[in-house]
């Protein structure tokens, strides 16, 4: 009995997924299994092989002490004073912080990307190349070592005879595939229970989570804990194969739900807003009042048989014009859907900055049936 019992556990991992209603969304697009997480890496390292466009000699000091060292290592001894007798000029080297994510279940040969930042007053990386920089984690230990070749994704720059050139940030690089990994990261991952975290917590997508998960087995597995958490007990069966189990539960589909809310960009205009989003019956009348400013420079001079002292003088001459712009008072009807709301604010003619004052007046007056935030 126990035997069919497991068949028929196993069984549930092997069919088909049914096809996505609309507004739907996998649960692995909107919530992560806890523990399985990425780990931060980073080192302090040198890039060399630049064009002169490296640290320079008087201001980088620690450049020149991580290249004595480097030196020192190799059996090259340099005299303290190196650097204070022009002995040593760094300009084809330049400091470096290296900074890496090391993904879950990593194993030891595997490659991951680097980024490369330059931390003194180098003006490129272009054609420099990294050399072996142990990368640590936040325990310390070593888990992964980068070089190669710096990458800056088309960017450069350039100078010549008082001109230069630059185009886009040259002092920043990748090295794709460029470490490692040296050791495997520890994950915690409970076979018994699982822990789901939703990535923008919310009751009732994790109480939806919980009933999708609870309809696709014979019984109940999934208790919602909190707005962010969703635990899931494993079957014994499938405690033998946990990534095939884990896998089934993140292509279960469920209607995710969201506080409405309108985001606003003032730095961009920016303004985006939710689906959920709702305005009351509310009357709005939008001006702006433009000033404009033209100064010129008029050349006086004194008339003729002037008096002695008169000289030519450079008066400013400035005008001021006020323009007020603005519509009639316009009724903009309630919202029903995110397509009225739309409708609704298109029909006040205002731009995308104008409705960052417009919206923020609507909710001062309660008719904005959503959370604003400012970025």
């Amino acid at each position: 009995m126990r035997r069919w019992a497991a068949l028929a556990a196993l069984g549930l991992l092997l069919l088909p997924a049914r096809p996505a209603a609309p507004g739907e969304v996998r649960i692995k697009d909107i919530a992560r299994v806890a523990g399985v997480r990425d780990n931060d890496l980073w080192g302090y390292g040198l890039v060399v092989g630049l064009d002169g466009t490296g640290d320079r000699r008087q201001s980088a000091r620690f450049t020149i002490q991580a290249l004595r060292n480097l030196l020192a290592r190799e059996g090259i001894a340099l005299p303290a004073d190196a650097l204070d007798r022009g002995a040593l000029d760094p300009k084809n080297v330049a400091a470096v912080i290296v900074t890496a994510k090391l993904p879950p279940f990593a194993a030891a040969g595997g490659r991951i990307d680097v980024l490369v930042a330059s931390i003194g007053d180098a003006k490129s990386l272009q054609g420099g190349t990294l050399l072996p920089t142990p990368l640590r984690a936040g325990d310390g230990q070593v888990y992964a070592v980068a070089t190669g070749p710096v990458s800056l994704g088309g960017g450069f720059a350039a100078q010549a005879g008082g001109s230069a050139v630059q185009k886009q940030h040259p002092t920043a690089g990748r090295i794709p595939g460029g470490a490692t990994v040296e050791r495997a990261p520890a994950t915690t991952l409970r076979l018994e229970r699982l822990a789901l975290s939703l990535l923008s917590p919310d009751y009732a997508t994790a109480t939806a989570i919980a009933r999708a998960i609870n309809a696709a087995f014979p019984r109940p597995l999934a208790v919602a804990r909190d707005a962010g958490t969703v635990e899931v007990e494993v079957p014994g069966p499938a405690q033998a194969a946990p990534a095939a189990f884990i896998a089934e539960l993140e292509a279960l589909r469920v209607r995710r739900d969201a506080p409405a809310k309108v985001v606003i960009n003032e730095r961009t205009g920016t303004v985006v807003l939710g689906h959920d989003v709702r305005i009351g019956p509310v009357a709005v009348a939008h001006g702006a009042l433009a000033v404009r400013v033209d100064t010129r420079q008029v050349v006086s001079q004194p008339p003729p048989l002037a008096p002695p002292g008169a000289a030519t003088v450079v008066v400013p001459e400035t005008h001021v014009q006020v323009q007020e712009q603005g519509g009639p008072l316009r009724l903009v009807p309630a919202g029903a859907a995110i397509g009225d709301v739309v409708a609704a604010l298109n029909a006040l003619g205002a731009t995308p900055r104008d409705l960052i004052a417009i919206l923020d007046a609507i909710r001062r007056a309660g008719a904005l049936d959503a959370e604003l935030e400012l970025l």
